[in-house]
C-alpha cells in the first residue's frame, strides 16, 4: 500500500487537492515542482521534481536527508550523526538517514517570478509513518489541535519589518565561499527617518510594487505596505488568518521576497539589525486572538462567559491568555528572538520591549492590548519577535503559554503606562540567557516535550559558541592598538 495512504497522512481535503494538483500540472504545462519543508530556523529546504516524478511523491512521499533538521544557521551539521543515536538518543537520525517529505497538496501554488514552476509545502515523517517530532510544523499543529479540542481556534495577524537594499556585488569570488560565506555588498534604497512619508515610499515603490503583485498571485492577503523609520526599511502587514495559515505564509513570504528581490537586482534581509551606519532594528509583531467554532472573538470583553463591565478590554479568557503570555514570556524568547543579532533590538524607548509588562495600546510594552474602539477586533499584539524567527515556533510558543494561562485561570497584573520605567522582570538580554530561561522553565518543556527543548538548545548553543569564539570588528577596534 502507498506510504501516504497506509499511514493515513492526508485528510479528505488533501486527498482531493492531490488530484487537482496532478490535473493542473498537466493542464498548465508545469515543468518543475518545488517541494519544501521548514527546518528548525524556518528556512525552506527541499527538492525540485520533474512532472514525471510528482505522482510518486503524491503517493509515497519524497526521501530527504534528516541532517537538514540538525544544522545551525551557518548550515553546519552540529549533531554527531555518525555516532550512536546521532548524539540525541535517536537511532532513526543516526547515519544521516532519510526522512520522508509528504507534500500538503492544499498549499500548491504557482511561483509567479518563475516560468512553469509550482511549489508545495511538505511535512516530514520517519519511515514508519510517525511524525518527525523535531519538525516545527508538526509542533505547531499539536498546539493548534489542543486549541481545537477545547472548541477554540487561533487567529493571527502579521506585521513584518525588513530591509531592501540595492545589490552592488554578490561577492561570489572563489575566496568568498564558506559556512557562512561572505555577505553581499549593498547600498541604500532610501534614506531613513522619514517614517511613512509618501516621497520616500515612492522611491522604493518600483521593487515594493513587484513584491505586492507577486504576493497577490501567491494568494497572500496583504493589507498595507509601509515605509518604516530606518534607511531601506519597510513593513508589510497581512490580514488576519486562522490556524496554521499565518505561519505557512510567513515562511513562503520570506523566501519569496528574497528570491524576487535578488532577481530584480536587490537584496532583502530579515536580519534584525544590519551592521551599517544609522540602521534601525526590524521587528515582527504578532497579533493574536481566539475564536469559538462560530468565529466569535473570545477576547472581546462581552465574551468568555461574562458581560462587559468595569471598562474591561478583555474577557476572562483573554485575561487568562494574556497572563499566560506574561508568565511564559522569558521561556518563549528563545523562539521569538532566536538569533544573536536579535537582542541588539531591545533598547529603552525604542518601540521594542525590554521587560515583561503589558499596556493598553502602548507600543513600548511587550504585550499591547488593542480593541478599545472595536470590541470585535480585540486582540493582543506581542511586540517581542524578530523577523528572522521561525514562525511555527514563534506562534506555537504563544499558544502554549496562552493555554497555560487559561488552564490555570491566571490573572495579569495591572497594565503599565510607562513600560520603560516600571519595575518589572527584564527580558533575557542575550541568546544565552534566553536558552537558559527555556531550559529552566516548565511551561514550554511540558508543552513541547523535553526531547524537543533539549534538541533546540543543542542546535542553538552550537551557533552561540561559534559567535562567542569569533573575534569581532569591535574587539579589533577596541584593543588592537591600545594594548
Amino acid at each position: 500500500m502507498p506510504f501516504i495512504e497506509h499511514h493515513q497522512l492526508w485528510n479528505p481535503a488533501q486527498r482531493q487537492a492531490a488530484l487537482e494538483v496532478l490535473r493542473r500540472v498537466e493542464a498548465d504545462g508545469i515543468e518543475l515542482v518545488r517541494l519544501s519543508f521548514p527546518d528548525l530556523h524556518g528556512i525552506l529546504r527541499g527538492k525540485a521534481l520533474l512532472p514525471a516524478a510528482l505522482p510518486g511523491a503524491l503517493t509515497d512521499g519524497c526521501p530527504i536527508t534528516s541532517t537538514l533538521l540538525l544544522k545551525d544557521s551557518s548550515h553546519r551539521t552540529v549533531a554527531p550523526v555518525f555516532a550512536a543515536g546521532a548524539g540525541l538518543g535517536s537511532s532513526r537520525l543516526q547515519g544521516a538517514s532519510d526522512i520522508i517529505m509528504v507534500p500538503d497538496p492544499t498549499t500548491f501554488r504557482l511561483l509567479p517570478w518563475l516560468d512553469n514552476t509550482a511549489w508545495m509545502l511538505c511535512d516530514v515523517y520517519f519511515a514508519d509513518g510517525s511524525a518527525v517530532g523535531f519538525a516545527p510544523r508538526h509542533l505547531l499543529r499539536r498546539e493548534l489541535d489542543r486549541l481545537h479540542a477545547a472548541g477554540r481556534e487561533l487567529v493571527t495577524g502579521l506585521e513584518v519589518e525588513f530591509h531592501i537594499f540595492k545589490l552592488l556585488d554578490s561577492r561570489l569570488g572563489m575566496q568568498e565561499g564558506g559556512q557562512p560565506g561572505s555577505p553581499p555588498e549593498v547600498e541604500l534604497t532610501h534614506q531613513g527617518y522619514n517614517h511613512l512619508t509618501e516621497i520616500r515610499a515612492d522611491r522604493i515603490e518600483p521593487i515594493t510594487d513587484v513584491l505586492r503583485q507577486h504576493c497577490g498571485k501567491l494568494g497572500m492577503e496583504l493589507q498595507s505596505i509601509e515605509l518604516e523609520f530606518g534607511p531601506s526599511q519597510v513593513e508589510f502587514v497581512f490580514r488576519p488568518a486562522r490556524g496554521m495559515s499565518s505561519a505557512d505564509d510567513m515562511v513562503l513570504f520570506r523566501s519569496a521576497v528574497k528570491q524576487i528581490c535578488r532577481r530584480q537586482g536587490f537584496h532583502a534581509t530579515f536580519m534584525c539589525r544590519p551592521a551599517f551606519a544609522n540602521a534601525m532594528s526590524s521587528g515582527w509583531h504578532l497579533h493574536q486572538s481566539l475564536t469559538d467554532s462560530q468565529g466569535i472573538n473570545l477576547f472581546a470583553p462581552q465574551q468568555g462567559g461574562e458581560p462587559e463591565h468595569g471598562g474591561k478590554l478583555l474577557s476572562s479568557v483573554g485575561r487568562h491568555y494574556l497572563a499566560g503570555l506574561l508568565e511564559g514570556a522569558a521561556q518563549a524568547v528563545a523562539f521569538t528572538t532566536p538569533t544573536v543579532n536579535g537582542y541588539k533590538r531591545y533598547r529603552p524607548h525604542s518601540l521594542a520591549p525590554d521587560r515583561i509588562a503589558w499596556g493598553v495600546d502602548n507600543r513600548g510594552a511587550l504585550l499591547r492590548v488593542v480593541g478599545a474602539g472595536n470590541a470585535a477586533a480585540t486582540r493582543i499584539e506581542n511586540r517581542i519577535g524578530e523577523p528572522a524567527a521561525n514562525p511555527y515556533l514563534y506562534v506555537a510558543s504563544q499558544v502554549a503559554t496562552g493555554l497555560h494561562g487559561i488552564a490555570a485561570a491566571l490573572e495579569p497584573p495591572p497594565a503599565v503606562d510607562a513600560p520603560y520605567d516600571v519595575v518589572a522582570t527584564p527580558l533575557p538580554s542575550s541568546l544565552g540567557a534566553a536558552l537558559e530561561a527555556l531550559r529552566e522553565g516548565s511551561i514550554l518543556r511540558a508543552a513541547f516535550g523535553a526531547e524537543f527543548i533539549d534538541y533546540y538548545s543543542m542546535v542553538k548553543h552550537a551557533e552561540l559558541r561559534r559567535y562567542e569564539t569569533t573575534v569581532t570588528d569591535w574587539e579589533t577596534r577596541e584593543y588592537f592598538d591600545i594594548f
